[in-house]
């Protein structure tokens, strides 16, 4: 489903959340999010530490990401506030406001209440928002992301999300390839016997039989995802896939309260 902000006028956001939570909607686009000039100006001043990205490799592929990730750091909370609070004052130094003013626009065009980076009671905030660099010829594989499940038992206060989605802004676009396929499946606890042991994600089979839909993002693109269902980013060729996101959130079912987190 894609939406341009400037041309379309008037977006009933609160069905395209509602329907983003419940999978009849399987990707919103919203193109012209932020103006040209704004956007261009983020990008310049994020192309310098592109070089600094690290990579995690796994038996099936490779994360490249510059920030943090809360799922790599569960079992050691404290490690991933430590880096969220670097990545975050890193990022006001470099003059990068991208998840910010993309969580202002989303609260604006969605008709949103609040929209807001989460913290902790003691105060300890969450990471603003990451980059991801998909460099030719990777593919990432079959997974899924459920903070509900993954920081159950944590004390962390995202444990007690009632939903997750996902937010992503498409910084350049590759050649070929790339597109996000996402399948109207969601993660049961019977998909265990899929998982891959030692690497990212899921066996191919544990959606079959499920729908899936396609996208390829163009550079400037803001698209939202629910997370929960079975996705995977197609390989890429030619120049790199380079996206920033986060994930966003809410505590009830009124989805109109919504914090971030990566």
């Amino acid at each position: 489903m894609v939406h341009d902000v400037e041309r379309d006028g008037h977006i009933d956001g609160a069905s395209l959340v509602k329907g983003l939570v419940d999978g009849t909607v399987a990707v919103v686009v919203l193109r012209n999010l932020l103006p040209e000039a704004e956007f261009a100006n983020n990008r310049e001043r994020l192309e310098p530490v592109f070089g600094q990205a690290s990579t995690t490799q796994y038996t099936n592929g490779s994360l490249t990401t510059i920030g943090p990730y809360l799922a790599k750091h569960l079992a050691e909370p404290d490690t991933y506030f430590t880096e969220a609070r670097k990545a975050n004052e890193f990022t006001a130094s470099l003059g990068v406001d991208l998840g910010e003013r993309t969580r202002q626009r989303l609260a604006e065009v969605l008709g949103l209440k609040r929209f807001d980076t989460e913290a902790e009671p003691d105060g300890r905030s969450y990471a603003q928002q990451n980059v991801r660099i998909y460099a030719d010829s990777i593919r990432t594989p079959l997974h899924n992301d459920n903070i509900m499940r993954d920081a159950a038992g944590t004390g962390l206060a995202l444990a007690s999300l009632r939903h997750q989605l996902s937010c992503v802004v498409c910084i350049q676009e590759c050649e070929t390839g790339g597109e996000l396929r996402i399948h109207r499946k969601r993660w049961t606890e019977a998909d265990n016997e899929y998982k891959i042991v030692g690497g990212l994600g899921y066996d191919e089979a544990v959606t079959d039989g499920a729908p899936a839909h396609e996208f390829k993002p163009q550079a400037g693109d803001v698209y939202l995802l629910n997370p929960t269902f079975y996705h995977s980013i197609e390989q890429v060729s030619g120049s790199d896939r380079i996206t920033m996101g986060f994930f966003f959130g809410f505590y009830d079912d009124e989805l109109a309260e919504a914090v971030s987190w990566i």
